[in-house]
This record gives C-alpha cells, structure tokens and sequence, in this order.
C-alpha cells in the first residue's frame, strides 16, 4: 500500500472526525457500525468506500511517517510559544466567532463507540450491562483489556446546591465547543434522572451552546472553564459523575498541563465511573501535514489559527490516567483510510481512543 498522503487545501480543525451516512433499520432508527467492521483485503477496491477500518501501516508507511516529523520538528522560538500559551483563549473565541455551530458536526457515533451515554444505561439497565460486556471484547485484534464490564452505576442523590443536585445520573463534556456532543446526549438520552454539564475554554463556544434552541437548564449546564487552570473550579463536587468525556480537547492542552488534568478530573468521577477520550493519534495524516515553523514541542503544533494540537501515543494516555488512579477498560488505535473518490485521494487517519474507570477501591497511594 502507498505511503500516507498528505493533502493539501483542507482546513485542519475539519478533519477531526469522520462522519458517516447511517442505515435505517426497519424500525426507522438509524443505526452506525461499530469501528472495525469494514477491512480492506484488495487494494484494488480502494475507492470502492470511503472509509477503511483497521488499515495496517506497511514498516515503510511509518518509517516516512516518523522521517516527515522529524523533519519539521523544530520548535519554535521560546517566546513565540508562551504568546500561543498566553493568548489561547483568545484565538479559540476567534476561531467560533468565524465558525460559530457550521464547522462540527454532530457526533451520533457516540452511541456506537460509548453506549455508557446512551439511554438504555439507566432505563434499561440488565440490557445495558450485558452490552457494555460485549463492546470491552477486543474488536478485531484491537489492543484493549478483558473482563472487565463497563456499567456505570447510578449515582445516589447528593446532598448541596449545585446545578444537578438532585440527577440520579451525571455526565460532564469538558470541551464542549458549541455542543456536538452534549446536544445529541441530551436528543437522544430522555432518562429523567440524567444531568448534563459541559464546559469550554471559549466563552464564545458557551454562549452559543447557551443559545441554541435545544439547549435546556432543567437538564443540563454550560459554564466556561479552563481545563489547565489548576485553581479553576468545577460546579460540581468530588466523586459526584457518572461519566467524563473528553472528545478531541485534551490534544488542544500543553503537554505540560496534562497529567495535572486529568488528575483533577479523576476525582469528579464517583467509585465505578468512567472516563472517555477519543483524540489526536501519532502519524495521523493532520500532524504529517503540518510544515516547518508550525513545532512547538515534540508531537505539539501550532495551526494557523493560533489553536494548538497534541497527537498521542497509547502508552502516553495510559501514564496519564493510571497516575491519576483510574483503570483501563480500553484503549485502542482507530486507524482508518478515509478515501475521496471523487479526486481519488486517500488519507491515514490515527486516533485514540480510551476508557478508564475509577475502582471502587482506591490504591493506598492515591486516596486522600
């Protein structure tokens, strides 16, 4: 198979994700494969899809890929990278005052990749647990771990004043953007009992999450927060979440601030619950793309919109979550060929994609 292809003329942030046209079943519900269903066994029939799952990279394929970063990998001047560090909220307002809520779409496959956000969690929840079963069995050779279920129990009602209070459930988006994620939670997960709360960098983003007509303050809550900011303060007590998701954010913070996060968001979650995270992977074909002058640290870019991104290894996001005590349900390498028929391109995809969860118990070294 050829080397990745870098193309060009394409906006980064608009190739984060994939989106994909959904069967109907014949109950009128649309329905998405779970990743790594489609193989690609006859190079031949390349343009025959447009998305491959599970593509294999030839030793040659990641040997250029790895010659293309160090090529440009020289980091930029220390001070132009602490005017990027300094000035990021104001870029990523700039970046939704241009797009405001055309940019993303939104990300139905949710559902398919994390069915802990999907009503049958709560409303129906021997169905819900015997399912979750099936989807941590390793997907067509993917690396993750085994026997481990991924129920995510309900939470008893906190006790305070605080949005949510009263919410048998609790889920928290933490880069929100202008609601891609939580919109489709909220459409799609009716439970009674659920609360959700997102948050982003962008005051921009949240007012216009505030702003939009689905947006519903009896269920959910948008506030602005800076995850780095190591004195910024959640609404929300410790181990009170069910879930935390993370969907192409943590990329977007400097390296440095990472493990520190993630930290301060493994106490939020209650006994049992779990952390989502789907990302940036290394190699992927919008690090390959980046030119020279664009390095700000190893794997750490700027785009020409100021906004920054992070492309991770699996070990990587292991280190951070293991420190901040939590367990591996799955963690696994989406690599996928994404093909544009009608140009005849094609393109390397690499993202992440992980669930952990914190145990009942805490190790001695990380309980307070």
């Amino acid at each position: 198979m050829a080397a990745p292809v870098t193309v060009g003329g394409i906006v980064e942030q608009n190739i984060t994700e994939t989106e994909q046209i959904l069967p109907e079943s014949t109950s009128g519900e649309l329905k998405r494969p779970q990743f790594g269903t489609r193989f690609l066994t006859d190079p031949r029939q390349v343009f025959q899809h447009n998305a491959w799952d599970n593509v294999e990279w030839t030793e040659e394929q990641e040997a250029a890929a790895k010659k293309k970063v160090q090529e440009n990998s020289q980091p930029l001047p220390q001070e132009k990278q602490e005017e990027f560090e300094c000035r990021a909220n104001e870029f990523w307002n700039e970046f939704y005052t241009i797009h405001e809520n055309r940019f993303f779409k939104d990300r139905h496959w949710l559902f398919t990749e994390f069915p802990e956000l999907a009503p049958q969690c709560r409303l129906n929840r021997d169905s819900c647990i015997g399912d979750l079963r099936a989807e941590d069995s390793e997907p067509h050779g993917l690396e993750q771990s085994q026997g481990q279920s991924s129920e995510v129990t309900p939470l008893a009602p906190v006790d305070g004043d605080f949005p949510g209070s009263s919410a048998m459930y609790r889920i928290l988006e933490v880069g929100c953007g202008v609601g891609n994620t939580v919109f489709p939670i909220l459409k799609t997960n009716n439970d009674p009992g659920l609360f959700v709360y997102c948050c982003d960098f962008s005051s921009t983003a949240v007012e216009l999450v505030k702003a939009n007509s689905e947006y519903d303050p009896g269920r959910c809550y948008a506030f602005v927060h800076d995850l780095g900011d190591e004195g910024a303060i959640y609404p929300v007590p410790d181990a009170s979440l069910g879930v935390i998701v993370l969907i192409f954010v943590l990329s977007a913070l400097h390296p440095d601030k990472m493990q520190a996060s993630i930290s301060r968001l493994a106490r939020l979650l209650k006994p049992g619950g779990v952390l989502l995270l789907r990302d940036y992977g290394r190699y992927d074909m919008a690090q390959l793309r980046f030119k020279k002058g664009r390095c700000l640290s190893d794997n750490f870019y700027v785009r020409g919109d100021g906004t920054r991104v992070y492309f991770f290894t699996q070990d990587e996001l292991h280190d951070y979550f293991s420190e901040a005590g939590l367990e591996k349900v799955q963690n696994m390498v989406d690599r996928r060929l994404q093909v544009n028929r009608g140009k005849q391109l094609t393109m390397y995809r690499v993202w992440i994609q992980c669930k952990y969860r914190k145990p009942h118990t805490q190790p001695p070294e990380t309980q307070e």
